[in-house]
């Protein structure tokens, strides 16, 4: 939830007239360390994505996935010249991505104060589950590379 709050994922608003909010839930998790024993629980808010409808909550869902030859490529052309490979993990990746429907959604279970129970929250972000998550991060994510001069391969548009 702290990560929601810092990128402002959302503003609690009265429900609009004739708008159905998207529901959300809690997904948790526990993690295992090597030995099999739990070192930590994990949990995340996730939208109910199968209750949008296609022309109203969303348009657009398609999103490129490199392929497999692409990275066998990519990796070999860095082990021919030595160079370091890094992986990463963005654990919040979907929130950098901006909604550009008009999306609500039910407030989160346990985060619902008293005097504002009957808002709901007015997506400016997406978030997992979201049928637009990954179209929306892959747009705001090209746009950032660009900013740095990298061009799409005709080819591959994940390299």
């Amino acid at each position: 939830m702290d990560s929601m709050s810092f990128n402002k994922v959302w503003t609690l608003v009265d429900p609009p007239k004739g708008v159905k909010p998207v529901g959300c839930k809690w997904v948790y998790k526990r993690k295992l360390g090597a030995d099999e024993e739990v070192t930590t629980f994990k949990a995340k808010l996730v939208a109910k994505g199968y209750t949008q409808r296609s022309g109203v909550d969303f348009e657009e869902t398609y999103s490129p996935v490199a392929m497999a030859k692409s990275i066998r490529i990519m990796l070999a052309i860095a082990a021919w010249y030595h160079y370091e490979i890094w992986q990463m993990d963005v654990k919040t990746a979907f929130l950098n991505g901006f909604v550009e429907e008009e999306i609500y959604m039910d407030q989160p279970e346990g985060f619902t104060s008293v005097e504002e129970e009957q808002k709901v929250c007015h997506l400016q972000r997406s978030i997992y589950g979201l049928k637009q998550a990954s179209q929306s991060w892959n747009i705001h994510f090209d746009e950032v590379i660009r900013g740095y001069d990298f061009i799409k391969n005709d080819f591959d548009p994940c390299v």
